[in-house]
């Protein structure tokens, strides 16, 4: 439940569609045209075709679909002609376990004095645990509403404020309140106290026995099925010391009409939801109770991230890394026949794009003084535990990692004039980001929907959260074709593939734009290559601190 926000700018697109005219003025002095050749549609349109095949089986970790993925990788970066990124290896394990839980009673039921309210598994609502019981029992577990769920003294806003919720479930909503009032948090750009896994977190320091967010499309960005998708089989944890006992026993999501019903049930205001939107709401017990009981099975075992680079001519110590994470959902819920989600815009138009980088720098006149590693990382679908995993055991010193440059689920809409940056306003690399667009007669531009909280959505940001300045960008929303019956067409048909079994290559795709984001891509980091200046957060990015205690090491 990532992000949708790259390919859903560009679908966007169809109303605001431009021409980019063949006079117009940017400067090509700086670009390596050799290196710019080297990145071709046919070697491109290959590795993903391959990747997105139903031979890899859905690409999900601790399955078959794994170990065929991870050797084909690693024989790609063999081939091109990169060094082992680990030591002598091209492989970094990352321990998991693989938890499968299940309600015993597929219908949950919460009492109240009004009577009762019966919710059916999947359709209604989706519940787990991350702890490794085999059961977990929930016995008369009082609810209570609890807004946001959010603790921001930064923004004088505590939702669990003189609240004891101790044993208890706490019912709350997605995003944060900027969404909806724009004086307050950061408007309509989404803080990490917005995102689900925040609020998963916040919920167990505060001891509560269980959480259920509130799913409303808009807020959260996605469709219900993605939730139900996503929690519909097996789910991946990085193995923690204490087992995950430092989880609450049990989380989840229950649909937008399902808790309208339920605070019906608990008799409170039809505009609860409104009010916790406001400063000044106070959590609202409810006399409501739940009882249940969740079977885990769980097995440890390890995945891989398939690293590679090219060793910098003069400061190989300093690296810039590429990321793109290899996996996807694997097989699941058959929809016309089909289970197998083959994920190509998300993730393989990612991973051949490492590829395809990699050929541009060993083809480059002038070597990268600095080191470029390519990573494809492991579990991105199940919580970025890959991009976790190295942030927490890095392989390359994090005081010299100038940069994270990462890239995740490429457009097949057609070439934009603009690129759209995620969490404009983060790093100094959107620096880097318009002075090389420039360079190809392209713009930079904001996301469309900074209210979706996608720069904590991809594995660039657990290089942030280490305090290394993180890029995640894709193509914009001016699309450079002019008809629109083929925009039109082209959009009906690729729009609501996200995580469903429609993620497939197909004759509506158009390379070309893909091509010159690549290449895009390329140039930031071969540029950032060539210099010897670290970037860092701009003055007003919450990580700042962060990023400046890192460079002061």
């Amino acid at each position: 439940m990532k992000k949708t926000i790259l390919f859903g700018a560009a679908l966007a697109a169809l109303t605001t569609a431009c021409h980019l005219g063949e006079n117009s003025a940017h400067d090509t002095s700086s670009l390596d045209s050799t290196a710019l050749a080297a990145i071709t549609e046919a070697a491109y349109k290959n590795y993903v075709l391959q990747l997105s095949s139903d031979e890899f089986m859905g690409r999900k970790p601790f399955t078959k679909g794994d170990t065929l993925t991870v050797n084909y990788i690693e024989k790609q970066f063999k081939e091109l002609g990169l060094s082992p990124g680990n030591g002598d290896s091209y492989f970094q394990e990352v321990p998991l376990v693989e938890i499968s839980s299940k309600p015993v009673n597929p219908v949950l039921t919460f009492q109240g004095a009004k009577g009762t309210l019966s919710i059916n598994n999947l359709d209604d609502y989706v519940i787990g645990s991350r702890r490794l019981q085999e059961q977990i029992q929930i016995d008369q577990s009082d609810l209570v509403f609890v807004g946001f769920g959010i603790v921001a003294p930064e923004y004088n806003w505590n939702d669990y404020a003189g609240l004891d919720v101790k044993g208890k479930t706490v019912v709350a909503m997605v995003s944060d309140p900027g969404r909806y009032d724009k004086t307050l948090f950061k408007a309509d750009t989404m803080t990490y106290y917005g995102r689900w896994k925040y609020k998963y977190e916040e919920a167990a320091r505060q001891g509560a026995k269980g959480i259920l967010l509130i799913h409303e499309k808009g807020a959260a960005s996605y469709d219900w099925n993605v939730v139900r998708s996503g929690w519909s089989g097996p789910q991946l944890e990085l193995i923690t010391e204490n087992d995950g006992a430092d989880f609450a026993a049990f989380e989840g999501w229950i649909s937008n009409s399902t808790a309208s019903k339920l605070f019906a049930l608990a008799g409170l205001p039809k505009d609860i939801q409104e009010q916790a939107k406001k400063p000044g709401f106070k959590a609202v017990p409810m006399p409501v109770t739940t009882s249940f009981a969740i079977k885990n099975t769980f097995r440890k075992s390890k995945s891989n991230n398939v690293i590679a680079k090219i060793e910098g001519s003069k400061r190989p110590d300093e690296t810039i890394i590429y990321t793109a994470h290899w996996d996807h959902l694997g097989i699941g819920e058959a929809v016309n026949g089909d289970s197998i989600y083959n994920g190509a815009i998300d993730n393989a138009s990612g991973v051949a794009a490492l590829f395809e980088v990699a050929k541009a720098f060993k083809a480059a006149k002038v070597k990268p003084e600095r080191t470029i590693v390519f990573m494809a990382v492991t579990s991105e679908e199940e919580g970025l535990l890959g991009s976790a995993y190295y942030a927490q055991h890095p392989i390359f010193l994090l005081q010299k990692t100038v940069a994270n440059i990462n890239m995740d689920a490429f457009s097949p809409l057609g070439a934009t004039k603009d690129v759209s940056v995620v969490g404009i306003g983060q790093t100094e690399l959107e620096d880097y980001v318009q002075k090389s667009a420039a360079k190809f007669g392209r713009t930079m531009a904001g996301e469309r929907n900074p209210t979706s909280g996608g720069f904590y959505r991809s594995d660039h940001f657990n290089f942030v959260k280490a305090g290394v300045p993180g890029l995640f960008m894709g193509s914009g929303s001016e699309l450079i074709e002019q008809d629109s019956t083929i925009i039109r067409k082209r959009v009906a048909a690729l729009s609501g593939r996200y995580h469903t079994v429609a993620d497939q290559v197909d004759e509506n795709w158009d390379f070309g734009g893909i091509l010159a984001d690549v290449k895009l891509f390329f140039d930031i980091g071969y540029t950032l290559s060539l210099e010897k200046t670290f970037p860092n957060f701009k003055a007003k990015s919450e990580f700042k601190e962060l990023g400046d205690k890192r460079l002061a090491k």
